[in-house]
């Protein structure tokens, strides 16, 4: 039987992910960013607009003041937000992990090891289709959903990743198995020499 061991690690000579060179994501995918903020901010005027039209007393010349500057402000610190954010954020696919940093108030920076992850799945959203971008799910083993999603890649690209990412959960998968079919032939082997003791 093997002797367990649960030393304490020198948290110094860890590898520190904070100095991986992360790669940003397309440029392309800021105007989908884009985009959505403007079918959001289309929908919200135009709900303001049609309820004006219905009863014209509910909003008087001073209310849509107010209302366009308010909204006209509030669209540019959402479009300054998003634009720093998307700055922010970054990926890289290491040899044994995956890594993705979002985040401009509230910074995150995801590690998923490779032997952790089960299945990868390259999504691509309508708009996503339109500028050739897509975006790569990553599920590890209990989650439903997925554990990862890097957006804004290009379709090649993404694919790329898929394919490697795949390559190496099939070879962790033969791995796994060579070492159950190992431990079970020398399973196999000691039971036929405790029967051969016995005899």
């Amino acid at each position: 039987m093997n002797n367990f061991t649960n030393e304490t690690i020198d948290i110094s000579s860890l590898p520190k992910f904070e100095e991986v060179k992360l790669h940003a994501l397309h440029s392309k995918y800021f105007k989908i960013i884009l985009i959505n903020i403007f079918i959001v901010f289309g929908i919200l005027f135009l709900g303001f607009f049609t309820l004006s039209c219905l009863d014209e007393e509910v909003f008087s010349n001073r209310v849509w003041m107010i209302l366009g500057i308010s909204l006209t402000l509030f669209f540019s610190f959402v479009i300054v937000f998003n634009h720093l954010s998307f700055k922010k954020r970054g990926y890289a696919f290491r040899e044994h992990d995956v890594i993705y940093k979002s985040g401009l108030i509230n910074e995150k920076t995801v590690v998923i090891p490779n032997n952790r992850v089960q299945h990868v799945a390259l999504h691509q959203g309508f708009f996503s289709r339109m500028f050739g971008l897509a975006a790569i799910e990553l599920f590890t083993a209990g989650g439903g959903s997925s554990d990862l999603e890097i957006p804004g890649l290009l379709l090649e690209e993404a694919q790329k990743i898929k394919n490697s990412i795949s390559l190496k959960i099939n070879d962790i998968v033969n791995e796994l198995e060579n070492v159950e079919q190992e431990n079970r032939i020398e399973e196999e082997g000691n039971a036929i020499v405790e029967e051969d003791n016995e005899n």
